[in-house]
């Protein structure tokens, strides 16, 4: 693919200015700006954003650091490892003013880049910054619901990014492209735009790198699609469903990016909207069943070999149990299970996140917290306003965990 030198990289070319630059994290900009307005009266001296790769968390701090005067003083978590390294950069920043005697805000970028097992130290050293500093301190990170994360959590308000839509991402790149003076296919740059998943600084990274000639050449967007995932899962249902042939359907999900269990799900919801016929359907499910065994003996005992089976019963077992192809056009949509699973894990993830905390005050563990002081706790700040602020000061829940527990 010919690419042509854009010299200055666009992502710093055109790195938000101020917040009027950011998009799609109107709320989660104005809670950032309360809390580093407010920080000498906060009762928690740190805030940890978090969010997908490319939704803004770090242009934001920038931005607001920008408008609000502030010095801004940035370091990867994943580059300082270990306890001396995090107190001679951040220690000595949380403590002294600025050369400029100006007010400060330290950022601590991807702290969820630290392993937690050799890196426990830096994690610990943080969190005692935390608890002496005399700035703002603000931590980023994917998921704030990892273990390792736990002390860093609890010294932390939580606040989550929104995932930028692609109709956003679009209206970013089409404000680029007009200020570069690039032709562009509206099409291709909302494929562009979809295919980034949300991730702003990959998409204006693609972009870049597509343009040739003052022009967004739609070959080179095909060949970076092709190139990058081969197949979608709706690709592979169509070569499952709309075909007979074993060793076509076999050959389905090798190029998708999603795993066995995924793909196994994806199948299952969507069979019955394609197969109408109940002799086409019992087959397929019975070839579907067969294949969940073999998914059982997996998981119980380890023998990954059975995995082959599995494929081949999911793909060429569903594709050969219709007498005959299917002409009908069906829309394929995503199984609900997946999103049921999803939220499930991250419910999950909050509540033992919340009882960590409860635990901690209350002397026993995270396990029995869960089975006995938790749901109380929750009935009570549910139905007294007194004791939910009591009991929000006693367990320093912050304001994300609150509005969990009273929902």
């Amino acid at each position: 693919m010919e690419r042509k030198e854009q010299g200055m990289p666009w992502i710093r070319k055109y790195l938000p200015k101020s917040t009027k630059d950011l998009i799609g994290q109107d709320n989660v900009i104005s809670n950032i700006k309360s809390f580093v307005k407010n920080f000498k009266k906060s009762r928690k001296k740190a805030l940890l954003i978090y969010g997908g790769s490319g939704s803004g968390k770090t242009s934001s701090v920038y931005a607001i650091a920008n408008e609000m005067n502030l010095e801004i003083m940035e370091v990867n978590a994943s580059d300082f490892r270990n306890k001396d390294l995090i107190d001679q950069t951040i220690g000595q920043a949380s403590k002294q003013m600025s050369l400029f005697m100006k007010e400060k805000l330290i950022l601590v970028d991807e702290v969820d880049g630290l392993s937690g097992t050799k890196d426990r130290g830096g994690i610990q050293a943080i969190v005692k910054i935390i608890q002496e500093t005399s700035f703002p301190i603000i931590c980023t990170a994917t998921n704030p619901y990892e273990q390792k994360l736990s002390s860093l959590r609890n010294k932390c308000e939580l606040l989550g990014f929104n995932e930028l839509s692609y109709m956003d991402i679009f209206g970013k790149l089409k404000e680029i492209c007009d200020l570069e003076s690039i032709k562009f296919d509206e099409i291709d740059l909302k494929s562009l735009s979809r295919r980034a998943a949300g991730d702003l600084r990959a998409a204006i990274n693609d972009l870049q790198g597509l343009v040739s000639g003052g022009e967004l050449v739609k070959e080179n967007v095909r060949e970076l699609s092709e190139r990058d995932k081969t197949e979608t899962i709706i690709d592979a249902l169509v070569r499952v469903f709309k075909v007979k042939d074993a060793k076509i359907a076999s050959r389905a999900l090798q190029n998708v990016d999603e795993d066995i269990d995924q793909c196994f799900l994806w199948i299952d919801s969507n069979l019955p909207k394609e197969y109408t016929k109940p002799e086409d359907l019992a087959r397929a499910y019975n070839a579907l069943s067969k294949a969940d065994v073999y998914r059982g003996r997996i998981r119980r005992w380890q023998h990954w070999r059975f995995l082959i089976y599995v494929n081949a019963l999911i793909t060429a077992g569903v594709a050969t149990a219709k007498d005959e192809k299917y002409k009908e056009f069906v829309k394929y949509a995503p199984t609900q299970r997946l999103l049921k699973i999803w939220r499930a894990n991250m419910k999950y993830q909050k509540r033992k996140a919340i009882a960590e905390k409860i635990a901690i005050k209350t002397h026993t563990s995270i396990k029995d917290t869960i089975k006995s002081t938790f749901p109380y706790v929750q009935v009570m700040m549910r139905k007294d306003k007194a004791m939910k602020k009591e009991l929000t000061e006693f367990f320093e829940f912050d304001k994300e965990e609150v509005s969990w527990m009273v929902k």
